[in-house]
């Protein structure tokens, strides 16, 4: 493998030169070395550089693609040339949105890391929306993801049912009620995720078929995570939307309560997904191995 096209495809990501030179153990001028030299190779600059800022030019996104391309085969060929002396090696990258990578995709990890102790695997943590871009632009191979988009380019299999639930802190003076009706909702005071989520986007489509919109209720707040979401409704009077999976802990120790909805309720599927017409082996060892923990069929 060309160690300047490494170089190349760490800089592109990043778009940072030290940044670059952090990852890959070299020297930023080391960096610039082998950029210079492909640049003298290709006769075309692969960089525009506006001070402290850079960019891909027009030849560099042309070269990133094929570089991409280039890896793939070389992590393809690792796995499947090391299968033949029973000791399976390559890199895995997954994503997985926020819920999944906190509360559900650890135990599958671990189980995988004791089958495949020499398969590395990388975890990219971001919403639903930023995990299918990553796909797209292939930086991983698998996500798992909360919402389904249905974007044509990938292919969505879904795994593990789940179900989002009204819940707030346990102090909070409406826990006394057995159950609110829809209209109720109007009322009260919400903290949801950010644009992109997955989750978001579930609740939307839910309050839709209850002839309610997002924006009928009143959003105190927009968090980026739901561990911040759970922090500020243990002190707030605040209500969420949240998967039964991120509150399973705090309803054990009765920090949080749900609250039943007089006929609503949100159910979804977490989905595998990956690129249509894409598949190698590490990949579907991966997903097999997925199913196996949760006694699926895929």
């Amino acid at each position: 493998m060309d160690f300047r096209l490494k170089v190349f495809y760490t800089v592109a990501l990043r778009l940072n030169f030290t940044k670059a030179a952090t990852e890959l153990y070299i020297t930023q001028p080391a960096v610039s070395k082998h950029i210079q030299e492909l640049e003298e190779t290709y006769k075309t600059k692969l960089f525009e550089r506006n001070g402290s800022k850079i960019a891909l030019t027009p030849a560099g996104k042309i070269l990133l693609k094929y570089t991409k391309s280039i890896f793939d085969i070389y992590r393809e060929i690792d796995f499947e040339m090391s299968s033949f002396n029973k000791e399976r090696q390559g890199l895995l990258r997954l994503g997985a949105s926020t819920t999944i990578s906190q509360y559900i995709i650890s135990p599958v990890l671990a189980s995988f890391h004791q089958k495949q102790k020499d398969i590395k695997v990388n975890l990219l943590n971001g919403n639903t929306e930023q995990i299918e871009n990553a796909l797209i632009n292939k930086e991983i191979e698998i996500g798992i993801v909360e919402g389904q988009s249905k974007n044509q380019s990938i292919k969505y299999i879904p795994f593990l049912k789940d179900e989002l639930v009204l819940v707030c802190s346990s102090k909070n003076p409406l826990v006394q009620q057995n159950e609110i009706s829809v209209n109720d909702l109007k009322s009260m005071k919400f903290i949801t995720r950010e644009r992109g989520s997955g989750t978001l986007e579930v609740i939307e489509f839910a309050l839709k078929k209850a002839n309610l919109k997002l924006a009928n209720l009143h959003i105190e707040m927009q968090l980026g995570s739901t561990e911040s979401i759970k922090s500020y409704l243990l002190n707030s009077d605040c209500f969420a939307f949240m998967s039964i999976h991120a509150v399973s802990k705090e309803l054990k120790n009765k920090e949080l309560i749900v609250l039943d909805i007089e006929k609503l309720a949100i159910e979804r599927y977490f989905y595998i997904i990956t690129l249509q017409g894409k598949s190698d082996s590490l990949s579907e060892l991966f997903i097999q191995n997925l199913a196996s923990h949760y006694n699926l069929k895929l």
